[in-house]
This record gives C-alpha cells, sequence and structure tokens, in this order.
C-alpha cells in the first residue's frame, strides 16, 4: 500500500491532467486568453498583438478549430475566444458557440489587425495576447500548461501575477513521486471511488468522440478504414477507435474529449485502446477503472521529463501507456507491463511531432500498435535488453532516457519542424 501523501499526490495528477477540452488545446487555450483578455479590457478589442510561442504556431497553423466554421488558425482562435468565448469554461471556452456566431467570427479574424509574433522564449508554451481598444489596453499571458495564466493587466496596472519558470510543471503537482511500480501499486489498492468521476467521463466523452469519428466523414478516416480492412481483429479495433476520435477531433468536430498532459490526442490514445480491449476481454469495470489508472499515470510519467510540448510526438508516450495498460488487463505483474514499456519504446521513439493536424490519427494508430507489439513481445519471451540504443537497465531509467532525448537532443528537430512549417524565416 502507498503511504497516504504518495497516494494523494496521484490523485491530486490525475486531477489535473484529466480534464475536458472541447478542441484541439493549443487554439483552445489561444480562446481562453482572449476571452479573459475581451472581460479585462471590457470591449472587444480593436487591434491585438499575439507574442506566442514557436510550439503553438506549429499546433495551431493546420488544425480546424471548433465552432468556427471550419476556420483555422492563430488569427480563427483569437476571433472565437474574443466574440464568443466563456473565459469561466477555461477549455471549453468556445464550447457552445452558435452556428449563428460564426459569422462574426469571421469577420472579427479577417477585419481585426492581429499581429502574431514568434516570441523570443525558451519555453515551449507560452501565449501573451494584449488587446487595444477606445485608449485602453489588455494583456493575459499564458505559460507553460494550457489554462496556466500568470498575468493579467489593465492599462499597465498588473491584476493578476504568479511566479512563473520555464519548467512544463509551473504550479502543478510535483511528478518526480512517479515510478512504474508505484504505479502499479496505486492502480491495485486505491480506493476506486476517489477516481472513477474522472475516469468515467474520460470513458464517456473518449467512447463518444470516436465513434463519431468513424460514424462521420472526418480528416483522412484512419479509423474507419482500419476496420472497414480488418474488422474481426482486437489490435485493430483498438487502433482504430484511437485514431478515429483524432480524425474527428483533428478537424473541428465540436464534441469534448478528456485531455491528458495538455492533449486530447493523448487523453483519447492513453484511454480508447485500454476500453476496447477490456471488452474484449470481459472484464468488470473495476478492472477497467485499474487499467485506465496505469495507461494515465505511465503516459504522464513519461511526459513529465518531455514536455508539454515537443518535437517528440506525444502520441507515443499515449500509445506505450495503453499498450502497459494493456499487460496489466492480460497479466497484471510489474515484469509484463516494464518490458511492454522497455520493448515499446524502443520500437517507436523519435517519431516528430510537425504540429496537430488529421495526420496525427495515423500517428496514433502507429503508437498503439507499438504498445501491443511490446506486450506480445513479452508474452513470447522476446525483450529488448538494456544498453541497446538509448534502453537502460530498468523501465524507469530507460523513461528517463527517453525525456533527454525529447527535451534536449530534439531541440534543433524542432527549430526545423517549425522553419519548414512557416517556409523558413517567416518565424
Amino acid at each position: 500500500m502507498l503511504n497516504p501523501e504518495v497516494q494523494n499526490a496521484y490523485i491530486s495528477i490525475l486531477k489535473e491532467e484529466l480534464v475536458p477540452a472541447t478542441g484541439c488545446t493549443e487554439p483552445i487555450a489561444l480562446a481562453y486568453a482572449a476571452a479573459r483578455m475581451r472581460a479585462i479590457l471590457g470591449a472587444a478589442p480593436e487591434r491585438i498583438v499575439a507574442e506566442v510561442s514557436g510550439n503553438i504556431i506549429k499546433n495551431v497553423k493546420s488544425v480546424v478549430v471548433p465552432n468556427t466554421g471550419g476556420r483555422k488558425g492563430i488569427q480563427a482562435a483569437i476571433a472565437a475566444g474574443v466574440v464568443s468565448g466563456k473565459a469561466e469554461k477555461i477549455l471549453q471556452v468556445i464550447s457552445a458557440v452558435p452556428a449563428s456566431d460564426h459569422p462574426a467570427i469571421a469577420a472579427y479574424a479577417q477585419n481585426t489587425p492581429i499581429e502574431v509574433i514568434c516570441a523570443q522564449t525558451t519555453r515551449l508554451l507560452d501565449i501573451q495576447l494584449t488587446g487595444y481598444a477606445g485608449g485602453h489596453s489588455a494583456l493575459v499571458h499564458i505559460a507553460n500548461s494550457h489554462s496556466n495564466i500568470v498575468r493579467e493587466e489593465h492599462d499597465g496596472e498588473v491584476l493578476l501575477e504568479k511566479p512563473v519558470s520555464d519548467s512544463a510543471e509551473d504550479n502543478l503537482t510535483d511528478k518526480s513521486v512517479l515510478n512504474v511500480k508505484d504505479i502499479l501499486e496505486f492502480a491495485n489498492t486505491v480506493d476506486l471511488s476517489l477516481v472513477t468521476p474522472l475516469l468515467d467521463r474520460q470513458i464517456d466523452c473518449n467512447s463518444a468522440i470516436a465513434e463519431e469519428g468513424l460514424r462521420g466523414d472526418w480528416g483522412a478516416n484512419i479509423g474507419s478504414t482500419l476496420l472497414n480492412n480488418y474488422p474481426e481483429d482486437i489490435r485493430l479495433e483498438a487502433r482504430a477507435y484511437a485514431a478515429a476520435g483524432s480524425d474527428a477531433r483533428m478537424s473541428g468536430c465540436e464534441m469534448p474529449v478528456v485531455i491528458l498532459s495538455g492533449s486530447g490526442n493523448q487523453g483519447m490514445t492513453a484511454s480508447l485502446p485500454v476500453i476496447r480491449y477490456a471488452k474484449h476481454l470481459g472484464v468488470d469495470k473495476d478492472k477497467l477503472y485499474r487499467a485506465l489508472l496505469v495507461s494515465d499515470l505511465v503516459t504522464v510519467h513519461q511526459k513529465s521529463g518531455i514536455g508539454r510540448l515537443s518535437a517528440y510526438c506525444g502520441a507515443v508516450s499515449a500509445g506505450v501507456g495503453s499498450g502497459a495498460a494493456i499487460a496489466y488487463l492480460v497479466d497484471g505483474s510489474y515484469e509484463a507491463v516494464a518490458h511492454t514499456i522497455i520493448n515499446a519504446l524502443a520500437i517507436i521513439s523519435g517519431t516528430i511531432c510537425d504540429g496537430a493536424k488529421p495526420s496525427c490519427a495515423a500517428k496514433i494508430a502507429s503508437s498503439v500498435e507499438a504498445g501491443i507489439l511490446g506486450y506480445q513481445m513479452y508474452k513470447g519471451g522476446q525483450t529488448f535488453k538494456g544498453g541497446d540504443g538509448i534502453l537502460a537497465g530498468d523501465v524507469d531509467a530507460t523513461i528517463a532516457n527517453i525525456g533527454v532525448l525529447a527535451r534536449e537532443g530534439m531541440q534543433q528537430t524542432d527549430k526545423t519542424i517549425l522553419e519548414i512549417m512557416t517556409q523558413r524565416g517567416d518565424c
């Protein structure tokens, strides 16, 4: 049994990470900042300066902002927040925009000067919006996580200010308590009544958008393509449901998702394969809950070393997490889970993130496959060994190596991706 302090920290992490969001979280963070800016200013800004980090530009450029009539990009996200955003809903800030507002959002985006500046900051997630109207100004600054407002000003007067660093974990529970053995102990022993509201919402929201992704014509239809070709294979079903949720979300579906590590794609990838495997295996609801705890916390454990935004595709972390949870459902031992994680990381680490867009669904499908293959290797007595490439002698040290690879080794990769996406030199 974990000591109470560690258990409470794990519950706190889950409460911080498993939150609902409508739309890809980077444009939604912009809409949230814009809605707060308008509230402080007391009017729609006549002019806006948006100073944003390169990873915000990368992740907003190609994704459809929900409830905007199919518009993409930074201007669309800001316009939606200004015209129709409800800041009190935070990452669901534009979840209730009526279609009748779409022309006003389009007109505001087209007619209002919105200057976008690539901020010279070491923070990967950084948004500062300054709006001007009637001789007055308002400023809102978000840093490190999508809803973490660290500064607000009105006419230069500071209304709110929080300490801010370059850490993606600012103002969040310390994640150094995470390790695979304790995650399994927590999953096995926690009183489920303390976490079931979070997990029920994750199951319900993420399953609903996956069903919509399979039913409708969204993005590149990766999910339905998989199911249409291999309809009776649980491995394909697990991949297809995770991909289908992304198909819909990246193309502007207005249904909410329960995110993880600040990402809807990661929230879906960590949960939907586990939900489908639990149904296939016929396990009870409590076992599903405990498996989801494994997947969610293994994903967060990896991401705590990587950061919320990176050149390292976050779907990989979540696919590895879902593979660990499938190992937990079928076997349950520490050895099975640990070797599944190590195997999966050896297979697919290094997949790049080139922004939020329809092809994320295909990367999700590949990441889930790596997680499943990682377990099947272990079941067949096959594992990759410590010392092979970036693999260390144990699972937590391997996860730490992945963090170094993504956080330090892929910095130049991130810059190069952004240069390519912005036609070199624009940012």
